[in-house]
């Protein structure tokens, strides 16, 4: 599970950046969005990014509803059935029968609600065992927001993959230096990444190279979280 700690964290450019080396590697990879928001049919969403950055086309919109909004408020609005978590799983645990990784992308939060009995994206990791990579910011205000992200996981009983920050900018501010150590002991682990802003803009053959450097090894890259963070103080 792929998720952020609010909208707009660079969720899908994390999720094209783990499934770019998984298939670098030679691994299958299916990439889900349960709820895809805010796109009109025939305009282009987040899958069909995670297509042009890493080249997997085994890629799965399970619902799509026009409204920028959360699954079940844009499900409400659009006068459309909201997205069924119970079969999500079922559909993620088949495809995991016949391929290596299967990468499910929330929307927003891990907390925001599916449907109008307040299923979550917590509710369906849960459902599958499945451990969740957490999207932050870096800038001011990620602290609170990646604390409560966390508390809520811990809460649930699911497992952490790890914090990738999702857009790191080439000049980071004093606050955004300091994150980084903070993050870290929100976590109680190193990062598990931080992809540069505009990332989401290269073509695959650069994305793939800024993937390698921006995630950790378990993710299948070279980032150095110790590294990374000694390379901020001087």
């Amino acid at each position: 599970m792929v998720s952020g700690t609010d909208t707009g964290v660079g969720k899908t450019v994390v999720s094209a950046a783990v499934a770019a080396l998984a298939v670098e590697r030679g691994a299958s990879v299916a990439v889900v969005k349960p709820a895809q928001t805010g796109v009109g049919p025939g305009e282009p969403g987040d899958l069909d990014e995670v297509i042009r950055l890493a080249g997997v086309r085994s890629t799965f919109e399970l619902a799509r509803f026009p409204d920028p909004l959360s699954p079940a408020a844009a499900a409400r609005t659009s006068g459309l059935p909201p997205v069924s978590l119970a079969e999500a799983a079922v559909r993620v645990a088949e495809l995991a029968e016949s391929h290596r990784l299967v990468i499910v992308e929330g929307a927003g939060g891990l907390l925001v609600r599916f449907d109008e009995d307040g299923a979550t994206l917590a509710d369906l990791a849960r459902r599958l065992g499945a451990p969740v990579l957490v999207v932050a910011r870096a800038a001011l205000g990620t602290l609170n927001h990646t604390a409560l992200t966390l508390e809520a996981l811990a809460a649930r009983g699911l497992d952490l993959a790890g914090v990738v920050i999702g857009s790191w900018p080439a000049d980071p501010d004093l606050a955004e230096r300091c994150n980084v150590a903070d993050l870290e002991m929100l976590a109680a682990r190193p990062l598990a990444g931080a992809l540069p802003a505009g990332a989401g803009d290269l073509d695959r053959a650069q994305f793939a190279e800024v993937s390698r450097a921006g995630l950790g090894p378990a993710l299948g890259g070279a980032f150095d979280a110790a590294a990374f963070r000694d390379g901020l103080s001087r």
